[in-house]
């Protein structure tokens, strides 16, 4: 089962492997003609009602499928206000092979004309709540209609989501679904089809450019820390660590960054860049005597990254320990603080981000190839109670129930300091997104972000060459095949 925002995910991740959504919608129109051809009688009248996203092109592929049928199609709307490129193109080539087709452009003109069957195709996935005009007064037609009524991926006012459906919602007989079921489908009064498409497994396997579309657009009227405050606690024996984390973050899209740190550490961060703010703490490194102290201010922040540049000192850990057994929000470790996870008993969501010799530390199992790595790391997230991202050639997310890999990055990554630039992008993420998700997206932006880097460098790429390249892979280099 899968919601619709997921799918959407899906479906993008399909295009980046090579299955664009042309083919993934010409697919889609087919498996809807078949279910058609299914329940109409030969010679039957089949009204299909199509909206203007890719829901209208199901449709409009499926109208082509349908010759032996009294066919006649509506849109509910502009041609020119079709919203993606493939629906569009479907829509001309009825046009071009003389189908009979009407725009609706108001209420007032709906008129079925009593078809045998109706393909609803007004809205799908990624649309939810009470109907608006003139897809209310359509959906009334239908659902009053005696025609045995196709909806298509789902009814529409159905929300692909929760799996509620608007009151004013087509009422269906039968529904094709794509790819999976999704979630209250099973509860309706209605037949219904789960079509093969051809998506491949890879695509959900893997997280490829379609895990961006979990990432929200910030609205124009947000405010500052709206967006993520992050802290991140590190530093000691090494200085850069926590820059690297910290800047990482900012680059991510949080809009405040908080590095905690011992003063002589944090004399030299203030050199790193003007947008860190430093929080110092006296000593030269963590000890449990600053436990109260960050625990009072990781509480007034959204994420929390702790353990870069840390060092592996026996107070420190100890602190570490006692930070993760008194927080209950969502925290990144990495580095030697990751050693203290499994003996610790906290109410926090920790997202752990070892490589193999420290998942090893953890008492974790390790393997080469990373389809045998999956397994284990998901056993042994599932054991732990929390997301593990073991970072590999093969990078593996797993919160003991879901599992899934990212392939990008390059070996010039084995640089000092890209752990630490992926640690502050996961927790910029986790600042809005859950712990699984802002793991999966970040293991993958850090890795395109290196493989940009390394274009340009080669092997001699540093790890602060990733920060030019991580907001464009989150935030504005984004695109699919629509």
């Amino acid at each position: 089962m899968i919601t619709g925002s997921k799918m959407a995910v899906v479906d993008e991740n399909a295009a980046a492997l090579g299955v664009p959504r042309k083919q993934l919608m010409e697919s889609s129109g087919n498996a809807v003609a078949r279910v058609v051809r299914e329940v109409a009688d030969p010679g039957d009248s089949v009204a299909v009602v199509a909206g203007r996203g890719n829901n209208g092109g199901d449709a409009f592929v499926a109208a082509r499928f349908l010759d032996d049928f009294d066919l006649a199609v509506t849109l509910l709307g502009r041609p020119e206000a079709i919203t993606t490129n493939i629906a569009r193109e479907n829509w001309t080539a009825l046009a071009a092979g003389e189908y009979d087709c009407e725009t609706v452009r108001d209420s007032s003109a709906v008129d079925l004309d009593d078809p045998d069957v109706v393909v609803d195709a007004m809205l799908g996935t990624g649309i939810s709540g009470e109907l608006r005009e003139p897809e209310r007064t359509a959906a009334e037609a239908i659902t009053a209609s005696d025609a045995t009524v196709v909806s298509v991926d789902v009814p529409s006012g159905f929300d692909a989501e929760t799996g509620t459906l608007a009151e004013t919602a087509v009422a269906a007989d039968h529904v094709v679904t794509f790819h999976d079921a999704k979630p209250g489908l099973d509860d309706l009064d209605a037949e219904m089809t789960v079509a093969d498409i051809g998506i491949p497994e890879a695509a959900e396997l893997f997280v490829e450019r379609g895990d961006l579309l979990r990432l929200d657009e910030r609205r124009a009227d947000s405010h500052k820390g709206e967006n993520g405050e992050v802290l991140v606690i590190g530093g000691g024996p090494y200085a850069g660590a926590p820059a690297l984390s910290a800047k990482a973050a900012l680059r991510a899209g949080a809009d405040l960054v908080r590095v905690a740190c011992p003063m002589v550490v944090g004399r030299e961060l203030q050199g790193f860049g003007e947008d860190l703010i430093v929080r110092p703490y006296r000593g030269k490194q963590l000890d449990p005597k600053q436990v109260g102290f960050l625990l009072e201010m990781a509480r007034q922040h959204d994420s929390v990254v702790i353990g870069p540049g840390l060092g592996d000192e026996e107070e420190t850990l100890e602190a570490v320990e006692g930070i993760l057994s008194g927080f209950s929000g969502t925290a990144v470790v990495d580095a030697d603080a990751l050693a203290r996870v499994p003996s610790v008993d906290t109410d926090a969501d920790l997202i752990c981000t070892p490589h193999q010799g420290e998942l090893r530390g953890m008492g974790g199992p390790a393997a080469d190839d990373w389809r045998d790595r999956m397994a284990l790391v998901e056993s042994f997230a599932a054991d732990l109670g929390h997301v593990v991202l073991v970072k590999g050639a093969y990078d593996v997310v797993s919160d003991g129930e879901q599992t899934r890999a990212s392939r990008t990055g390059n070996p010039g990554m084995t640089v000092g300091g890209t752990g630490d630039v992926l640690a502050g992008v996961t927790g910029a993420l986790a600042a809005t997104q859950e712990p699984f998700d802002a793991a999966a997206v970040a293991a993958y932006a850090n890795g395109v972000a290196g493989d940009r880097a390394f274009e340009r460098n080669g092997n001699g790429l540093v790890a602060t060459d990733l920060h030019d390249e991580i907001a464009g892979v989150l935030w504005t280099d984004r695109e699919g095949d629509a």
